[in-house]
């Protein structure tokens, strides 16, 4: 995916971050799904496919509601 498309994508941070600019990833939900560090949104990106993506987002929900 080239620069330029990556510049129009809307980026979700996720509900948890706080406002005090900590670490953060932002996630586009694309095909592949795209994640990046909210401080350095020009920096590199991960990809992952939809079904990975998914799995992770399922783990984590389900990791967060024992604690």
């Amino acid at each position: 995916m080239e620069n330029s498309t990556l510049e129009v994508l809307t980026w979700h941070k996720s509900s948890y971050s706080g406002g005090q600019g900590g670490d953060c990833l932002e996630a586009a939900l694309t095909r592949p799904t795209l994640i990046r560090d909210s401080k350095a949104p020009h920096g590199p990106r991960l990809a992952f496919r939809p079904e990975a993506w998914v799995a992770f987002v399922q783990h984590i929900s389900r990791s967060t509601t024992r604690d």
